[in-house]
């Protein structure tokens, strides 16, 4: 006769509901301390409710973004620096909306792992509070998965889900003119883009994550997890100052993809490259790879994290507000007519 199995839990197919409740509690003040006008309960609902017209808004669109933060988080996890990351995946999804000329309003993870572990995961996503927190955008949910079999010892992945809105007929990109001015709001490093050549180049150079950094103090491991910078709240104050045309988030595919994503057709920019300087990451990187210029430019944001296309003549001023809510400014072209983006000069 076969033998049954008797008395199994789900505890013993490796997954802790226990584990999961624990979680929720513990980062239950972390969702609070992001609560922003409109947010109408807290976490442990079915869904998170969000009241527009308490936010301010009378005849909103509203505006959704996703994504991730790639293979950065193998860096994370073999380091086991993670409070940062989470950062990453707020900035990846509202720096976005800002780019249609939203205000981000409320943010969601997912969170899937092998194995829960608390302290970990509260790690990661007290780092979706702070960039919460950086952006005005409430952590109003999510979803924490224990998935035996779907990952390997000690790894998980992260995907964020971010909701925003405009006022109808206020979107960008809008206006865009052939001479509108180009300015380039600096990137913290890398950002979240490009991760698996990185490491491929670590690899190569035969360094570890602790090995002392080339281009700066601490470990390697620590200054390639410098996280992505949120332009959300000085994106909103040049827009709403008047005379911003369109924003570029300079993410995968470098300055040679995104910017023309903001110019509508017939338009195209033309690109100052001795502008500015390449932040030493990226510097150390194209050294110790022998990157060429144009792969270059298609593949890490070469310092540049957002660029904002201006009417000439409010460029000045939107300059000094994009400084005045510190962000470092290089005017670095033009917009052009045609449909291309031409270079001058060289990075350096």
């Amino acid at each position: 006769m076969e033998k049954r199995q008797n008395g199994l839990t789900y505890a013993d197919a490796g997954v802790d509901i226990d584990a999961g409740n624990a979680l929720v509690e513990r980062i239950k003040p972390m969702a609070k301390s992001t609560k922003r006008s409109g947010v109408m309960d807290g976490l442990g609902g079915f869904g998170a409710m969000f009241d527009l017209k308490a936010a301010g808004y009378k005849d909103p669109v509203l505006v959704a973004a996703t994504d991730g933060v790639g293979t950065k988080l193998r860096i994370a996890i073999d380091t086991g620096i993670l409070d940062t990351v989470g950062i990453d995946l707020v900035a990846m999804c509202v720096n976005d909306l800002v780019c249609q000329g939203a205000e981000p309003l409320f943010f969601l993870d997912y969170f899937a792992t092998g194995k829960l572990d608390i302290d970990e995961a509260a790690q990661v996503i007290d780092g979706i509070a702070k960039g919460c927190r950086l952006s005005n955008s409430a952590l109003v949910g999510g979803e924490t998965a224990e998935m035996p079999g779907m990952y390997s010892a000690g790894d998980f992945d992260l995907a964020g889900f971010s909701v925003g809105a405009m006022e109808r007929g206020k979107m960008l990109p809008d206006g865009v003119s052939d001479g509108d001015i180009l300015l380039g709001l600096k990137s913290s490093g890398l950002h979240s883009n490009g991760y698996s050549l990185v490491r491929k180049i670590v690899e190569n150079c035969g360094l570890a994550w602790d090995a002392p950094c080339p281009f700066d103090d601490g470990t390697l491991g620590a200054a390639l997890l410098t996280p992505t910078r949120l332009y959300v709240r000085s994106g909103l104050a040049a827009y709403r100052a008047g005379g911003l045309h369109a924003l570029a988030h300079i993410t995968g595919g470098g300055l040679t993809e995104n910017l023309p994503r903001a110019l509508p057709a017939g338009l195209g920019a033309e690109i100052n490259l001795d502008a500015w300087v390449l932040p030493p990451v990226i510097k150390w990187l194209v050294d110790q790879a022998g990157m060429a210029q144009a792969e270059l430019l298609k593949t890490f944001n070469c310092g540049i994290g957002m660029i904002a296309a201006v009417a000439p003549d409010r460029a000045e001023a939107l300059q000094a507000i994009f400084e005045d809510n510190g962000e470092v400014v290089v005017p670095m072209g033009h917009v052009v007519s045609g449909n291309s983006i031409t270079y001058s000069g060289a990075l350096k």
